[in-house]
């Protein structure tokens, strides 16, 4: 193996670096020095977030015989969910100096970095096995971050709703993935939207159809929505901004990648009239229910459920405008620094 491919992942092994920080501190430090963990996990995420801004061409490109792609979209994606998360980690300080949380204070940051870990896999992955496992290293940890708070029924309620939604919907997911391998004999994205092209079989529009509902639920999609509302209720308030915000993010940008790279040379013939669908389905149903909701987190949950249909929207634009996500933010960077950023794609 070369592992000079491991230069290839430059805001990945920064990401490890903070979390291994982070746990040296928590595992090591004494106990009195413990209520400054928090400061401490956000000031190291800070530093690394300012590094991650610092734009690498040289860095951009494949890896991993073309499992792992760094580019100018993934390198914006993933600085955009390191703003994020500094900000949940600045709003948790307070809460996770609370006595109660205090014991466990050390691995709610470390779970936090994890699952961002995870959500860069997915963001970066060109190959569905990679892809599963950004997947899940970004969704089990939610469920313990949902039951941080133990003494509260409602917490405990959010993390079994989120840990069975989470099983229940990779199990779709992977299923509609082994129907396409069943197709095309590959799991390379760039692969499969080869193979299929011209494929109009009702085993195709199955397959699409399951692997739109294996991530509707990580996008709380309607007709996927039923766990959202329950599980922002009884999650600490730190996790449900994580959840509204940072994983919708990154499941949104993994699952536009899906649709447009891989399915979207069948887009008229297969997935339209699904994603038109799901699209009106959800903003419909996200508003009218976010307006019957006395409780902020059901209101925020309800309101996310509704933007995330707005995204999807963006989607098919770009689709139908016969565009690449890639290319629009290569557009994007050059506009904002011309002449700075190169953009490396493989043709």
């Amino acid at each position: 193996m070369d592992y000079s491919q491991f230069l290839f992942m430059p805001q990945e092994i920064g990401l490890l670096l903070v979390f291994l920080l982070v746990f040296v501190y928590d595992t090591f430090m004494p106990a009195r020095m413990g209520k400054h963990l928090p400061m401490f996990a956000t000031i190291m995420t800070a530093l690394y977030t300012v590094y991650a801004f610092m734009p690498c061409p040289d860095s951009w490109g494949m890896a991993f015989g073309g499992m792992f792609e760094s580019n100018p979209a993934t390198w914006v994606m993933k600085n955009i969910l390191n703003v994020g998360v500094l900000l949940v980690m600045l709003q948790s300080v307070k809460w996770t100096n609370d006595d109660f949380v205090s014991v466990r204070r050390g691995e709610f940051y470390e779970l936090i970095l994890l699952t961002l870990f995870g959500m860069y896999l997915m963001i970066s992955a060109r190959h569905f096995l990679l892809f599963v496992i950004g997947l899940e290293t970004a969704s089990l940890p939610i469920a313990a971050l949902a039951a941080f708070e133990k003494r509260y029924y409602e917490s405990h309620e959010a993390a079994a709703k989120y840990i069975f939604t989470a099983v229940f919907s990779s199990a779709i997911f992977m299923l509609g993935i082994s129907l396409v391998y069943g197709m095309s004999g590959s799991l390379y994205f760039q692969d499969i939207a080869t193979q299929i092209v011209g494929i109009k079989s009702p085993l195709l529009i199955l397959a699409v159809a399951f692997v739109i509902a294996g991530v509707g639920y990580k996008l709380s999609l309607v007709p996927f929505h039923q766990w959202t509302a329950d599980v922002y209720q009884g999650a600490p308030t730190a996790v449900t901004s994580y959840l509204s915000v940072i994983s919708k993010g990154a499941a949104a940008f993994a699952f536009m990648v899906i649709l447009v790279q891989v399915f979207g040379s069948v887009y008229a013939e297969v997935w339209q009239w699904m994603l038109y669908a799901i699209i009106i389905l959800t903003i419909t149903i996200g508003n009218l229910f976010a307006m019957r909701q006395r409780n902020l987190k059901r209101f925020l949950a309800y309101s996310s459920i509704s933007q995330a249909g707005y995204i999807m929207l963006g989607c098919d634009c770009c689709q139908r405008g016969g565009h690449d996500l890639d290319d629009l933010l290569c557009v994007g960077l050059h506009l904002l620094q011309p002449g700075r950023l190169r953009c490396h794609r493989r043709h």
